[in-house]
């Protein structure tokens, strides 16, 4: 992976963006679980560079997190870099094979299936150690818990990479930090209905995450 100087200047905003998002971000679900978009920015990244720049900026991001304001330590940033990775590299990959509307949805659905999967198994086998819960107590929370915040949080990562991409690759195409790529004819009823669908998935996660808060 060859790294110019507009790639790094574009990766090192991508990161600073990343983390505040993180940091100002942070919005209470369930529990101990909160929301954070951070996983949209490095999605991107991953989209525009590829799997290991998501892998790269999920990293930097994870550590200077766990130094910063995490009070986690060092498991908190191996549980933040095993999520956004699990999401965001793997739609990422699927997408560097497949550089088309499909591709982009199919990679982010993967994502989101396989984040789900992994988070509820590193879930029942972490949390226990430093949150201090019992075992048995975390393994009962997974279907009703934790299921639900993981597939809450893969939706909105994935509805708001997909309406936030083109705007953010646009933006830094017009800076030079990014040369043009061809993704492929898109037929535009297809983009439309997509786009449509994005929207849907979006509001429906809205409410659910109102409904897991006790709002509604």
């Amino acid at each position: 992976m060859k790294f110019s100087t507009k790639k790094l200047v574009s990766i090192a905003m991508l990161c600073a963006v990343a983390y505040v998002v993180m940091m100002v971000g942070r919005i209470p679900i369930v529990l101990f679980l909160k929301y954070e978009a951070k996983d949209v920015i490095i999605a991107i990244g991953g989209f525009i560079y590829g799997p290991l720049t998501a892998f790269i900026i999920s990293l930097i991001v994870s550590v200077v997190e766990m130094f910063t304001v995490s009070d986690t330590g060092w498991i908190g940033c191996v549980m933040n870099i095993l999520s956004t990775c699990s999401f965001a590299c793997v739609a990422a990959y699927i997408y560097k094979k497949n550089r088309t509307l499909m591709g982009a949805v199919g990679g982010l659905l993967a994502g989101c299936l396989l984040m789900v999967i992994v988070m509820l198994l590193w879930n029942y086998l972490i949390t226990p150690i430093y949150m201090g819960y019992p075992r048995e107590a975390v393994a009962e929370m997974l279907i009703p818990v934790f299921l639900p915040f993981n597939l809450l949080k893969g939706g909105l990562n994935a509805t708001i990479t997909m309406l936030l991409y083109k705007p953010v690759v646009s933006a830094l195409r017009r800076g030079g930090f990014v040369e043009s790529q061809d993704p492929g004819h898109i037929d535009r009823s297809q983009k439309i209905g997509v786009i449509l669908i994005t929207v849907v998935v979006l509001i429906t996660c809205i409410f659910f995450a109102l409904v897991l808060k006790g709002v509604i």
